[in-house]
């Protein structure tokens, strides 16, 4: 339990992040964290993000703690970090987040001229999402990063939605698949899981984003099967995102949620706007994960 003036202002944030949490858009005016010992090059990523996004919102961080009391005041939608800071290692930093953030599941950007070498040598591993080499200059960095933020009419990608009313089902599904989405629809968490262990009998990803509430028929919840697929199943935030459609405002339920495994939470009823975003954002994430992984085995294989 927080105790203490400090203690009691970080609590008190948290609970206001949380509430924000549910309703959050990205991409209305993106908060891009930007960690870097040089501040000539953090005003060169923010100049270039200006012009890239113009309502992007840039908080800059000299230190990795500074960057970790930057994330109890306020949602981050992305971080970039150099991957040698002042005070730690960025990836160090990225674990931090991964671990302390109490908010959805942020992007991590890993900002470095000396990127084949660390992923020759050492590695990432599973807390940084992504990473970018600063020899293709900080141009190509903002055009990366709007990737990731940027509104998006229409994607490509599997969900798998785990919803048990039918009239709720339907006006989600045809909201999904105007979006050109592929959508598969199962009633109960016990469906959903057997879908996935097929999908993994064949080697194959069960799909790109997940879709769940949290109380369905059945004897399982939308929790249960977070912790099937972030334990049990193993998979990362980043190799298969959950989405978790909630009406309870509850910050400590949602936070519960959060540390369950999911990424990100959708407030119900839902708002066509907001589960788009959200979704469409995960759904980049992913993608651009998988995409990670396989150029950094390209590179060890090399």
């Amino acid at each position: 339990m927080p105790a203490g003036p400090r203690g009691t202002y970080i609590a008190g944030n948290r609970l206001r992040l949380q509430a924000q949490l549910t309703r959050h858009i990205s991409t209305d005016s993106p908060r891009v964290m930007v960690v870097d010992g040089s501040r000539a090059a953090r005003r060169m990523i923010e100049q270039v993000l200006r012009l890239e996004l113009p309502n992007v919102v840039v908080v800059p961080c000299e230190t990795g703690a500074e960057a970790q009391r930057q994330l109890e005041g306020g949602i981050i939608d992305l971080v970039t970090t150099a991957l040698t800071l002042p005070d730690m290692d960025g990836v160090a930093l990225a674990r931090h987040i991964r671990e302390h953030a109490p908010q959805a599941y942020i992007p991590i950007v890993v900002v470095s001229g000396s990127v084949q070498e660390r992923l020759i040598g050492e590695g990432f591993g599973g807390d940084v999402t992504d990473y970018f080499d600063k020899d293709l200059g900080f141009s190509a960095l903002a055009q990366f990063i709007r990737g990731y933020v940027a509104p998006q009419a229409r994607a490509e990608g599997e969900v798998l939605y785990v919803e048990d009313s039918r009239v709720v089902a339907l006006a989600t599904r045809r909201m999904l698949e105007k979006y050109g989405l592929t959508v598969n629809h199962v009633v109960s968490i016990e469906d959903a899981l057997a879908l996935v262990d097929t999908a993994r009998a064949a080697r194959q990803e069960p799909a790109d984003v997940v879709v769940t509430d949290v109380y369905l028929k059945g004897g399982l919840t939308g929790k249960d099967l977070l912790q099937k697929l972030r334990g049990e199943y193993g998979y990362s935030k980043g190799e298969l995102p959950v989405l978790v459609m909630t009406a309870d405002d509850n910050p400590a339920n949602q936070r519960a949620l959060l540390r369950a495994g999911a990424n990100d939470l959708v407030h119900k009823p839902v708002e066509e706007r907001l589960l788009l975003t959200k979704l469409m954002f995960q759904l980049k994430v992913a993608q651009k994960c998988r995409h990670t992984r396989t150029r950094a085995s390209a590179v060890s294989d090399a």
